[in-house]
């Protein structure tokens, strides 16, 4: 291999694989030349801007993930108004997990050559109209049809929020702040938690009074967004293709697909595993507290708001540790700690269920909490959005059954059902164990075989070197090959880009 750089030439495939396998173990090294430091100071390194940019970015991923909670979180009672099974209107989830990756191809390629700013807008428009609609409809084709248009617009919106958060961001900064946006997911599921027991058990119009509510709060988030700028990235992005005669961009787009085809792929297998891991553990649970344990609305509301302060105080620790210890050791510790959870979490019947859920969700999000960061440092720039959020949304895609596995799983479990009730009981719980100590392993094993890209740079610059070499053999790769040999921190997109494909 080390002839092959030395000559010029790319070495063989086979080598830079068993290369990439041979250092699996020495690269979870935890880096030495990078300190403990007060998580208080590196906040303190966000200037004004920079935090606004997090805060709108947080907002709309919050609200994202409070649309798509309102439909798991009112399942039964949505069903009992159509008419339908509980396994009928989780199809409803699945087809929003389904479709969200044509919005991140849509709004993705947008936010890449257009800017951050007005994707996020129509992305936040789309969720008024979606939303509202939600909460008129009268059959369940017409509940399929808008969770189906409510799929596209949520796709769009992660790969947008990531890049707007991090972008600009300070590299030691970096992931705590991508530990403190991915928890936007755990609070809008939160907020979905307490706006579900203030509205739908309250108001005469239950579940559908959720739905309208959920229109009015992204209202507010265009508004702030107008009042922002594009990031610095972007602009500089902009810049540097208004310097060239030709369509800047789409060459760009090219040497990142030639470039990058097999980092993509690898993100999509690992969002894959992230997105069975949440959706395994999240979107049946509330159900398998009301059918199965038979919990109270107040109780249920208790436990998910638990589940879900667990979320978010592990995502942001476990980001914050992911800048010293590393992200693939800091995401499995989190899964080898959550799979030793997952039996108190489905088995735990008493007081104990509050701790269970707590620490599950702690190791869950714990490790999602590295995930933006993660994937934008191991993306290429021009199309940071785009990649980010398609590797997302495919990974939903493929996890958009989890939900209905689980509870046609679950049918085949029955339990006896106390008399008077009309809804069958069944021991999700028993199935949601096995999945996820599954799921556990799964996303274990893929990151430890995965590439790592830690303190890589987010800016476009070196990029154009890329742009014009089919052959893939200029001296951007040249070098950095020299610095993958040395298995060496850097800190220019140049290197960052030939460390990720090693």
């Amino acid at each position: 291999m080390a002839a092959a750089v030395a000559s010029g030439r790319k070495p063989p495939w086979h080598d830079r694989l068993s290369r990439h396998l041979a250092t699996r173990v020495s690269s979870l090294r935890p880096p030495s030349n990078v300190p403990f430091e007060n998580p208080v100071r590196v906040l303190a390194q966000l200037n004004k801007k920079q935090w606004l940019f997090f805060l709108v970015a947080f907002a709309g991923w919050t609200w994202d993930a409070f649309d798509f909670f309102t439909v798991s979180l009112t399942a039964s009672e949505i069903a009992r108004s159509l008419n339908k099974t509980v396994t009928d209107i989780t199809w409803g989830i699945t087809l929003v997990l389904m479709l969200r990756s044509v919005g991140a191809v849509i709004f993705g390629l947008l936010s890449d050559k257009y800017g951050r700013k007005w994707p996020f807008i129509a992305n936040c428009a789309l969720f008024v109209i979606f939303e509202l609609g939600t909460g008129f409809v009268q059959t369940y084709n017409q509940f399929l049809a808008l969770r189906a248009l409510f799929g596209i617009a949520m796709g769009g919106i992660y790969g947008n929020c990531a890049a707007t958060a991090l972008e600009d961001c300070p590299l030691h900064a970096r992931g705590i702040v991508s530990g403190m946006l991915q928890q936007g997911y755990a609070f809008g599921y939160l907020l979905a938690v307490i706006f579900n027991r203030a509205l739908t058990t309250t108001t005469s119009q239950g579940w559908r009074s959720l739905f309208w509510f959920g229109a009015a709060p992204p209202i507010l988030i265009i508004i702030f967004r107008l009042l922002l700028p594009e990031t610095e990235a972007y602009i500089a992005q902009k810049n540097m293709e208004g310097l060239s005669h030709k369509p800047a961009f789409t060459r760009m787009a090219k040497a990142s697909f030639k470039s990058y085809w097999h980092i993509m792929i690898y993100l999509v297998v690992i969002m894959t595993g992230f997105n069975f891991m949440s959706h395994g553990s999240q979107d049946l649970y509330p159900t398998m507290l009301e059918v199965q344990l038979g919990f109270s609305a107040n109780r249920r509301t208790v436990t998910m708001c638990v589940a879900n302060l667990g979320a978010i105080a592990g995502g942001t620790l476990f980001g914050y540790a992911s800048n010293f210890v590393g992200r693939r050791l800091t995401i499995m510790i989190a899964c080898i700690l959550g799979g030793a959870l997952v039996y108190p979490w489905t088995f735990a019947s008493n007081g104990g269920i509050i701790a269970a859920v707590f620490f599950l969700q702690f190791m869950v999000q714990g490790a999602w909490g590295v995930i933006p960061i993660y994937l934008s440092e191991l993306s290429p720039a021009p199309l940071r959005a785009f990649i980010v959020g398609l590797s997302y949304q495919l990974g939903n895609l493929a996890s958009s059954a989890a939900s209905t596995i689980e509870a046609t799983l679950g049918m085949r479990f029955p339990l006896d059902t106390p008399a008077g009730e009309s809804i069958q009981r069944y021991d999700y719980g028993k199935v949601m164990a096995i999945f996820m100590g599954c799921v556990f392993g799964f996303v274990l094993i893929v990151t430890f075989f995965g590439p790592e890209n830690r303190s890589g740079d987010l800016e476009v610059h070196g990029f154009e070197n890329l742009v014009d070499d089919d052959e893939g053999q200029d001296d951007a790769e040249k070098n950095a090959q020299d610095d993958a040999e040395k298995n060496t921190p850097t800190h220019t997109f140049k290197d960052s880009y030939c460390i990720a494909r090693s």
